[in-house]
C-alpha cells in the first residue's frame, strides 16, 4: 500500500487537491493499492471555494514509496500566502531526504521552496505566479508555460487542472503509460505530459476521439504492446473486418494504423527505457522488437 499524502493550507483551491486525488483514487479502483490521506494545521481547513474540508492534525511518517503533495491556494501573491509551519517544512524536505517524491500544484511550489527543495531544480507554477516564484527562490531554475516539470523527485505542475497531468506522469512513471490512460479515460480528460517524458504521449494523444471500436482496439494494443497481435486478430476482437478497423483508427488517430501506433508505443516505452540506463538492445527486447535494428530506424526517423 502506496499512501498519498495532501497538505492542505488555509485557502487552497479544491481542484488543486481533487484532480490528484481522484487520479491516484482511480489507479486504486484498477488495482494498484494507494490509501489518500490529508493532514491540516488545524482539522477543519476552509477552501477558496467556500467549501471546508476536514483533515488529520497527526502528521505520518511516510515511507520512500509515498508522495507528499502540496496543493496550491487563493492569495493576491505569493508573499501573500497562507503560513507555513517549519514543522512542516522540515517534514517534506525529511521526506525527500529519505528518498521520498514531493510534488506541488500551483502555488504550492512556494511551499517547497521555502523547504529548500527548489534550490538547484528545475520547477514551475501557475503563470500568473512564475516570475514571483523565481524572485523568492533565486537558486531554483523556474520553467514558464510548461504544465509541470519533474526534477530528482521533485515535481512541479502549472496549477488547477493541470495537477491532473502531474498526477497522471506519476502514474505512469511507477505503474506504465497504459495505466495513466486507463486513468485517464475514466476521468474522461484528455492529458499531456511534460519534462523528461513527450508532452503529449502515445496513448493521450490518440485517445481524444469519440469512437469506441478504436478505443477498444487502442485498449489491446496498449496492454500488449510489446506482443505480437496481427491486424486479423486485433479486427476480430473489436467485432469489424479488417479493412473496416483500419479506415475507423486512421480516422480517428490522424492517420495511423494499428501497426504504427503499436510502433509508437514501443518507440516511447523503449526512449524512456534509454533515458534511464538501458541500452538500446536491451530496450528493443523488452518492448517486442526480434532485434534492435527496427528500433534504431524508428529513432533514427524520429530525429
Amino acid at each position: 500500500m502506496n499512501r498519498v499524502v495532501f497538505y492542505l493550507s488555509p485557502g487552497v483551491h479544491l481542484l488543486d487537491v481533487a484532480g490528484p486525488a481522484q487520479a491516484f483514487s482511480s489507479a486504486a479502483w484498477f488495482g494498484h493499492a494507494y490509501a489518500l490521506t490529508y493532514v491540516a494545521e488545524q482539522p477543519l481547513v476552509p477552501t477558496a471555494q467556500g467549501l471546508p474540508l476536514v483533515a488529520e492534525t497527526d502528521w505520518p511518517e511516510p515511507g520512500p514509496d509515498d508522495l507528499l503533495v502540496v496543493p496550491g491556494w487563493e492569495a493576491p501573491s505569493l508573499a501573500d500566502g497562507p503560513s507555513v509551519s517549519q514543522a512542516c517544512l522540515a517534514w517534506l524536505a525529511a521526506h525527500h531526504a529519505r528518498g521520498g517524491t514531493v510534488a506541488s500544484v500551483c502555488a504550492g511550489a512556494d511551499a517547497l521552496g521555502r523547504a529548500g527543495l527548489l534550490d538547484g531544480r528545475r520547477c514551475t507554477t501557475h503563470h500568473d505566479l512564475q516570475d514571483e516564484l523565481a524572485r523568492r527562490h533565486p537558486k531554483a531554475t523556474v520553467v514558464r508555460d510548461v504544465l509541470f516539470t519533474t526534477d530528482d523527485r521533485v515535481v512541479t505542475s502549472a496549477g488547477i487542472a493541470s495537477g491532473i497531468d502531474l498526477a497522471l506522469h506519476l502514474i505512469a512513471t511507477r505503474h506504465g503509460p497504459a495505466t495513466a490512460a486507463q486513468v485517464a479515460r475514466s476521468m474522461v480528460v484528455y492529458a499531456r505530459r511534460n519534462g523528461h517524458e513527450p508532452q503529449a504521449s502515445t496513448m493521450l494523444r490518440h485517445r481524444s476521439h469519440l469512437d469506441d471500436v478504436v478505443h477498444r482496439a487502442q485498449d489491446l494494443l496498449d496492454a500488449g504492446f510489446d506482443r505480437t497481435l496481427p491486424l486479423p486478430e486485433l479486427a476480430a476482437k473489436v467485432g469489424v473486418s479488417e479493412r473496416t478497423l483500419t479506415r475507423l483508427f486512421s480516422r480517428a488517430t490522424g492517420g495511423l494504423t494499428p501497426l504504427r501506433y503499436q510502433q509508437s508505443l514501443r518507440l516511447e516505452r523503449a526512449e524512456h527505457m534509454i533515458h534511464h540506463g538501458s541500452t538500446v538492445d536491451a530496450a528493443a527486447r523488452a518492448v517486442g522488437f526480434e532485434d534492435a535494428r527496427m528500433l534504431r530506424r524508428l529513432r533514427a526517423r524520429t530525429v
